[in-house]
């Protein structure tokens, strides 16, 4: 094969525009015929510059309102006929079929046209026939054409043509074509996501076109990749580059802090996916300091996120800490010159965006999928199974408490006292190492846990855990039921005065 080729003609079919004038005024400064259609040719046409419509070609015109175009034999013909083949270059000539040595497409807005909350028919009308025919012809021919799927690509091509003053090498041709497919998979792959979105069809096609290379995985000898649309959800203001464990923790913040959406100002900690501080107050700074005194060891190193506006006075006690990254839906100016002061520390602005509502994660030779937790109990969900019944100030603080124990890993216990996060026993074997854990850390920090109130993710099999937090001075007690032992638990609470509320949802988090 022939390792550059000269071209001598291009097919233009594009829903955007953009960016396209300089490469067709650039085809036509190097000689290149353009054949095109509808509304790409008229484009190309008010340019001033001359282009052949693909009518000519095909002597069919544009029908059934314009859903086809180029699908004919005498357009994919000039796009798949092997140049080196004798057979091919002869059926050329006995059908009048033009040789087609560029290919430029852009697609329908599929995605967009579905985000948009647009009707099944202007979203079915939205899926390209010819354009994606196209793409698949010239890609598989990458040996003679070159084919341009996207928009994006075009100022590379523009480059590639320029350079070469209209030669393409073999090495560019495969570049072009395997960008095609990644365009054409993609695509198609939105397209029965689209129609399967009650996944109907048992099948996980999962497609991200925007991925970034990570400094390393979780540890330096592996790997790391982070595929997705990092900017649609953040502005990052300064500091270095997020690293694996960084996405994974702002992933768990951003989570977390979701649950507090709306509410006064809350500000939390985290460190390995977990909370290490949360509280919640009538300021961001009085909140701030609540979270930090939760476990101001562990806050080394974490990170920091707020669900109000970080302020001046706030920014300036978060910079006497040591952390990876500070999360808010705003900074004030103050703020933000503050917080740079550390040259490294990642300052992220979150942005309303809808997150996921599916978790995919790998598992042996396959993959797990499940629907996000996304059940937060509320007061309605509440059955109080004790004598005595919690007061109005500690169904506040166990709901808080329930908030946190669904996005702590399992076995998890928490311990909340006027919306703050006293400790917590999180990752173990063991509910009750759990719930010695979290005594531990509250009394390392001074906490009293007179009062208190606990959470755990899932039911007691044995009345023993009820009966560590009470000598612990626990008050009240949420968690979800379920053993067939339920009532021991029950009549240890009743016994000792604690009240007790099942909720009939558990929050592993495994």
């Amino acid at each position: 094969m022939s390792n550059t080729k000269t071209a001598k003609s291009a097919l233009i079919s594009v829903f955007s525009k953009d960016g396209l004038a300089p490469i067709v005024k650039k085809l036509d400064e190097l000689g290149i015929t353009i054949y095109s259609t509808g509304g790409t040719e008229k484009f190309i046409r008010d340019l001033g510059i001359n282009v052949i419509p693909v009518e000519d070609v095909t002597s069919y015109p544009s029908i059934l309102g314009g859903r086809v175009k180029t699908l004919h034999p005498k357009v994919f013909g000039g796009i798949l006929n092997r140049q080196n083949n004798d057979s091919d270059v002869a059926e050329l000539e006995q059908y009048e079929i033009p040789q087609i040595d560029i290919v430029i497409v852009d697609l329908y807005p599929f995605e967009k046209t579905v985000a948009s909350g647009a009707s099944e028919q202007d979203i079915i009308e939205k899926i390209d026939i010819g354009g994606i025919s196209l793409i698949r012809a010239a890609a598989k021919n990458f040996v003679d054409v070159t084919c341009v799927a996207s928009v994006d690509d075009y100022a590379e091509f523009l480059s590639v043509i320029s350079e070469g003053n209209g030669t393409i090498t073999i090495e560019d041709r495969k570049r072009f074509a395997a960008k095609a497919f990644n365009v054409s998979s993609h695509y198609d792959t939105a397209i029965f996501n689209y129609f399967n979105s009650d996944h109907t069809i048992p099948s996980l096609k999962v497609s991200e076109t925007k991925g970034k290379k990570l400094r390393y995985g979780e540890n330096p000898h592996q790997k790391g990749f982070f595929f997705g649309d990092f900017e649609a959800m953040f502005d990052k203001l300064h500091g270095k580059e997020l690293s694996y464990n960084n996405l994974l923790d702002v992933d768990a913040a951003v989570n977390l802090m979701n649950e507090f959406k709306g509410e006064a100002p809350t500000f939390a900690i985290l460190k390995h996916n977990n909370a290490c501080g949360l509280a919640q107050r009538e300021t961001v700074l009085k909140s701030y300091v609540g979270a930090l005194a939760g476990d101001p060891v562990s806050a080394f190193g974490g990170i920091l996120i707020s669900n109000t506006e970080i302020d001046k006075a706030t920014a300036e006690e978060i910079h006497k800490l040591f952390c990876e990254v500070v999360i808010a839906p705003s900074f004030s100016s103050e703020a933000i010159e503050i917080l740079k002061g550390k040259k490294n520390r990642i300052i992220l602005v979150q942005k309303e965006i809808d997150l996921p509502e599916t978790q995919i994660r790998s598992c042996l030779n396959g993959a797990l999928v499940q629907d996000k937790d996304l059940k937060t109990d509320t007061t309605d969900d509440l059955n109080t199974v004790t004598k005595t019944a919690p007061t109005a100030a500690q169904i506040e603080d166990l709901l808080f408490a329930s908030k946190i124990c669904k996005h702590t890993k399992s076995n998890t216990i928490v311990f909340t006292k006027e919306k703050q996060l006293l400790a917590s026993g999180t990752g173990q074997t063991s509910r009750v190492d759990a719930l010695k854990q979290s005594v531990e850390k509250a009394r390392a920090f001074d906490f009293d846990l007179s009062g208190a109130v606990m959470a755990s993710d899932a039911f007691f099999p044995f009345p023993d855990c009820v009966e560590l937090a009470d000598n612990a001075g626990i008050k009240a007690v949420i968690q979800p039921g379920g053993s067939i032992k339920d009532q021991l638990s029950i009549d240890y609470c009743d016994e000792n005065g604690i009240a007790m509320v099942m909720t009939g949802t558990r929050h592993f988090k495994h």
